[in-house]
């Protein structure tokens, strides 16, 4: 049985050593795909141990986007984020506002209240022609940035799709079932960074957030913190709890489109960062978070997941293409 990483108003989120579905025999791959599944259909969110991460490696991809976030703003802001079918580059803080708002502006009345407090550069996937990755020049702490990234940017991409085997063992699927939707690695590698701030901001904004209240849009999200905390994830009954940081895992939560394509057997939960729990100082030190989101591939057609519906009628939604779907959400947002 696996320990509750979180267990709180009725949510439960495992905690699972994931390196006994990587390195187990079938009994233990098989109950721990079990356990997955179930934590995703149960709170849509899981922590996995056991990754094949190194704690110096995972230090060093934090390490490289502090780098990253302590040049200029100026030269931050010439490799800007464009478009939503793009989706690459740099975003200022108050660009973007995370919210389950689709009408463009209510989420700009939202962002012109409370902006959240946060920057990000999103990386995708590198021999993209029509949309490239807006790479800052490697000089300076940044020699090497690219290959680092990229490096990482298709580890993540390997850890998706075993993820994604895990849940179709556990539906009751051949586990290669979503391997012809997750190959291609059309995800966004997010380098997240939360500045300083003064405690008084959140008292002087009740409503002020890093991060406001949302789901993720794809099939899963690969969440890497730092120690600080601040993340919440949304129970049951409504009320936020504290998603608190565990050494050497990653939380991984289920995103809308897996949801639709699950027939509603998975959850999509609601999520935020917020004021981290307080100390003795006035000010808040930065945050560091690396999120890998992870999709279907663009160009797949997304159909209700064989073994979560009975027959045709139980269908709750109609095929889509991912990369449309993805483009619509994204549009929403900036």
């Amino acid at each position: 049985m696996e320990k509750a990483a979180v267990k709180s108003e009725g949510l439960v989120i495992p905690l699972i050593d994931f390196s006994k579905f990587l390195n187990g025999n079938p009994e233990q791959r098989k109950e721990t795909a079990n356990a997955i599944l179930n934590g995703f259909q149960t709170a849509g969110f899981v922590y996995l141990k056991g990754l094949p991460f190194t704690s110096e490696y995972r230090q060093s991809i934090f390490d490289t986007s502090a780098k990253y976030f302590r040049l200029p703003m100026e030269t931050k802001m010439s490799h800007c984020w464009t478009t939503a079918a793009a989706n690459r580059g740099y975003s200022a803080p108050g660009r973007e506002k995370t919210t389950n708002l689709t009408d463009a502006s209510d989420v700009e009345k939202l962002r012109q209240g409370n902006p959240d407090l946060k920057e990000s550069l999103e990386i995708g996937r590198e021999g993209e022609p029509d949309h490239p990755n807006q790479w800052p020049k490697e000089e300076g702490e940044l020699v090497d940035f690219k290959a680092t990234m990229t490096k990482f940017h298709d580890e993540c991409k390997g850890l998706h799709m075993e993820v994604m085997r895990a849940i179709a063992i556990g539906i009751g699927l051949d586990e290669h079932y979503f391997d012809g939707f997750t190959d291609v690695g059309d995800n966004t590698l997010r380098l997240l960074h939360y500045p300083e701030v003064r405690k008084d901001i959140f008292t002087i904004n009740p409503g002020q957030v890093r991060a406001g209240a949302h789901s993720d849009y794809g099939s899963i999200t690969l969440l890497f913190q730092d120690m600080r905390g601040g993340l919440q994830v949304q129970s049951p009954n409504g009320t936020f709890v504290d998603a608190t940081p565990i050494e050497n895992t990653c939380v991984v939560n289920a995103g809308d489109l897996l949801a639709r394509w699950s027939n509603d057997t998975i959850k999509s939960t609601i999520h935020r960062v917020v004021e981290p729990p307080s100390g003795d100082a006035d000010v808040y030190p930065a945050r560091y978070s690396i999120a890998y989101f992870c999709n279907p591939n663009f160009k797949s057609y997304i159909d209700t997941i064989p073994g979560t519906y009975a027959v045709e009628t139980d269908k709750k939604y109609q095929g889509i293409n991912s990369g449309v779907y993805l483009e619509q959400r994204l549009a929403a947002t900036y």
